[in-house]
């Protein structure tokens, strides 16, 4: 639930966002700038950092109990906050060369350029806040608490909805650029988000000790138990320092096409992230610290079965997700960005770009259940391997098909990469015999392939019903209609479902 309401507030901050300053040089400015610290936010947050302390504290609370593993939380904060401290002086000191290193084709517009550097230098802290935010989820999460980590984000929106819509002007009024209130924005949000999941870790007792001084920072470091997490941590490091190579290529590559392109393929990437949160990342937080209990446990066959229940409800839920963005791309960008500043043109761009994501849909969502088998299990070398492997791929295929479709292209690269990553998941788990799939896998591809196609018909005649790009009722009739037909779909695909005796109870729960 909260994780959809995050999602929601998500979509409605990028469309204020879009609607007052539009596709330009500023808006790729702060898309570029907010990016950057999230970069490094998959390193010390939910990446590599909580890929090797999860399971590490699932075993810690299993096989040494609850205090053990509260003197391991201890530890590894204390040398958390000490890292990022250091870490986000360092960004905002060298706000210029990151920004050249992952967008230098900004530089064709100067004040785009500049505006990315002072956007950068601003927001570079919100790594720090939104990395111990992260740790706490991450301890909520194995206990079992996931309300308030889906919550969180929820406030970051908010912050950055109230920044654009009511610091934005009055920063125009002052003769200071209006985008910059987006940076107070981020900052805001993540202050909310660590206070918010430091209180629910409190009243948990579970907030960790951490240590202020030079000498608890060195006998954290020293510390086994801590040791352990960054020697699981170098793999994955690696494995993630792949994916953000090939955003920073990508994001550099973006820059030096026409002006705006970076903002459509956020903006299309903000959709995008309503199928990917919803079923990828809420599952992989799911399951991750239950499969490492079942592990820990030597509990086997459940371990595949959760696996098997993950990927089950992934192709239900995403394979008609998939189709919504390969047929209904269009009336899907329009009517959510096409306000204000966002002209038609840019609403169309995006469109280009949701319908390329679309084609990688479901493996962008696999990945995350298929990566919490390796993980939990404390493999983090081989999706690195297969990472490694996918990078070249996309590059590759980069240089076949932006010259042709520009951002779209890089966007399908995305997509098809992620094929072949999850594909590369799923074949080793099944080979190496830790995942055997249950029965029943014929007959249930069969059905959602089915139900799936019924309802892209629908869609496919939606599609054509009017004008989307300029609607002759007006955005509101616009919008109702989609809104329709979007019910309309869903009726029919799961109609269909039921009518081929599909049973949707037993993928309720693992």
């Amino acid at each position: 639930m909260f994780t959809l309401l995050s999602r929601i507030t998500g979509l409605i901050r990028d469309q204020l966002i879009a609607a007052t300053f539009g596709a330009s040089a500023l808006t790729d400015a702060y898309n570029v700038a907010f990016r950057i610290p999230n970069m490094f936010r998959r390193f010390f947050a939910e990446g590599a950092f909580s890929q090797a302390f999860v399971p590490s504290l699932g075993y810690a609370r299993v096989q040494k109990g609850d205090e053990a593993a509260a003197q391991f939380v201890s530890q590894i904060a204390t040398v958390l906050l000490w890292v990022l401290t250091l870490t986000c002086v360092v960004g905002v000191i060298g706000a210029p060369a990151l920004v050249w290193l992952m967008a230098g084709g900004l530089q064709q517009n100067p004040q785009g350029y500049e505006t990315a550097i002072g956007l950068t230098r601003w927001m570079f802290p919100y790594l720090g806040l939104i990395s111990l935010a992260g740790l706490c989820a991450a301890v909520l999460n194995t206990y079992q608490r996931f309300a308030v980590p889906a919550m969180a984000p929820v406030l970051l929106n908010l912050s950055m909805i109230a920044a654009a819509w009511l610091l934005g002007p009055w920063l125009g009024s002052q003769g200071v650029e209006p985008i910059y209130a987006m940076a107070a924005g981020v900052l805001l949000g993540g202050v909310l988000q660590l206070g918010l999941q430091g209180w629910a870790l409190a009243r948990l007792g579970r907030f960790p000790d951490f240590g202020l001084t030079w000498t608890r920072f060195r006998a954290a470091y020293k510390d086994e138990s801590t040791r352990s997490v960054l020697r699981l941590m170098l793999p994955v490091l690696f494995g993630v320092g792949v994916s953000q190579i090939s955003l920073l290529i990508n994001t550099q590559i973006a820059s030096r096409l026409a002006t705006g392109s970076v903002t459509w393929l956020s903006n299309a990437d903000r959709l995008m992230e309503f199928p990917t949160a919803m079923l990828g990342v809420a599952l992989g937080v799911v399951l991750t610290p239950r499969l490492s209990a079942a592990r820990a446990a030597m509990q086997v066959e459940q371990y595949s079965a959760m696996l098997d229940w993950g990927l089950r409800l992934v192709v239900v839920l995403g394979l008609p997700c998939a189709c919504a963005l390969l047929l209904f791309h269009v009336p899907l960008a329009a009517t959510l960005f096409h306000y204000g500043a966002y002209l038609a043109t840019d609403a169309l761009q995006t469109a280009k770009a949701l319908q390329a994501y679309g084609v990688g849909l479901l493996g962008l969502v696999a990945i995350k259940v298929l990566a919490s088998g390796f993980y939990a299990n404390k493999d983090t070398s081989t999706p690195v391997k297969i990472a490694v492997v996918v990078l070249v791929v996309t590059q590759l295929l980069n240089l076949l098909w932006v010259p042709w479709l520009q951002h779209a292209g890089l966007a399908l690269s995305i997509g098809v990469g992620a094929l072949i990553n999850a594909g590369g998941l799923l074949w080793v788990l099944v080979r190496r015999g830790v995942f055997v799939p249950q029965p029943g896998w014929g007959l249930f591809l069969l059905q959602v392939v089915v139900a799936t196609a019924l309802m892209g018909g629908v869609l496919f005649w939606a599609n054509g019903q009017i004008n989307w790009l300029n609607p002759e009722g007006g955005k509101a009739l616009r919008a109702l209609i989609l809104a329709g037909d979007i019910v309309l779909a869903a009726a029919v695909f799961f109609g269909a479902l039921a009518l081929l005796r599909f049973n949707l109870k037993r993928l309720v729960r693992p």
